[in-house]
């Protein structure tokens, strides 16, 4: 198992002009200095990531097409931005703050990407704000440097991590857990090795009870030595692309559990906040920012 220290919290700050349009980003860093749970230097900004890194998980061609902003109208609709190079760009730094992550985790025992947790992304094409699966290509980074050899996925996003689910549908050396909406997008699910349904108004009790039983066994049973957590605020009642019913309170007990899982057994984790879309942006900011609270008390 890998030790864990944790000594700064490691967190992707993107160069302001690759600041994804949504606001959010900006302001959970701003909250998270402001209030005292990061200081600046806690903070790095990635570079790009590598061509090899990609590819090992996107097909060439795809890639060759994306950076050359040759999709087709269907596919530029299928992903639902309109494609630019400043997008294209800021797609290659996530995916390289995540990986980047993901080594200082190995290092420090946990590291954040204040974006990323582009789950529905696939080899082959994107989809749903997803162009490349950030986590997809650092968990096989990992596996190929043979810094990993059992890798966890807890996507706890409210959308199913189909994408992620597809890409590893054949790699026994990862485990795709999703605990997901059962009528939130996508409406036709991929197979991840475990799935959980959650019916629509899920409180936060069932939430809890639910995710209490499943993930000590699953700790127990794969026995992973690096984890990559999709924290998505998404489940909160107030998301208007999400169905479920939980609470910010119930938000931060499920980041709780799942780093106090990881601080316990030393394995390291890398965590990507995914989707929040709440109408008041300050739900989505103290959500997302509960994230990093929980992490610095239980570290």
């Amino acid at each position: 198992m890998i030790p864990v220290a944790f000594d700064p919290i490691y967190v992707l700050s993107l160069p302001e002009n690759h600041r994804f349009p949504m606001e959010k980003y900006d302001l959970l860093y701003k909250q998270l200095i402001h209030e005292g749970t990061c200081e600046p230097e806690d903070f790095f900004s990635p570079t790009p990531i590598d061509y090899e890194s990609v590819t090992a998980i996107h097909n060439k061609v795809y890639v060759e097409r994306l950076k050359g902003l040759k999709l087709n109208k269907a596919e530029i609709r299928k992903i639902g931005f309109p494609i630019s190079q400043q997008l294209i760009d800021r797609e290659f730094i996530i995916a390289g703050g995540t990986l980047t992550g993901s080594l200082k985790a190995l290092k420090g025992g946990i590291a954040f990407n204040i974006a990323g947790g582009t789950h529905h992304a696939f080899s082959s094409h994107g989809e749903a704000f997803c162009l490349l699966n950030d986590q997809a290509i650092a968990a096989r980074y990992l596996l190929e440097k043979k810094l990993a050899k059992k890798i966890l996925m807890i996507d706890l996003d409210v959308h199913q991590g189909n994408g992620t689910a597809k890409i590893f549908e054949k790699e026994d050396r990862v485990f795709t857990f999703s605990m997901h909406g059962e009528k939130n997008y996508p409406f036709k699910k991929e197979k991840s090795d475990l799935d959980i349904d959650l019916e629509d108004k899920t409180n936060d009790k069932r939430y809890i009870e639910i995710l209490e039983e499943v993930l000590p066994k699953l700790l127990k049973t794969v026995k992973p030595d690096f984890i990559f957590y999709l924290s998505g605020v998404d489940i909160l009642k107030s998301d208007r692309l999400g169905r479920l019913g939980v609470s910010i309170q119930g938000c931060k007990e499920r980041d709780q559990m799942v780093l106090k899982h990881c601080r316990e057994e030393d394995i390291a984790v890398q965590c990507s906040m995914g989707g929040g879309y709440s109408k008041e942006i300050k739900l989505i900011i103290e959500a997302h920012a509960n994230t990093y609270r929980v992490a610095k008390k239980i570290y």
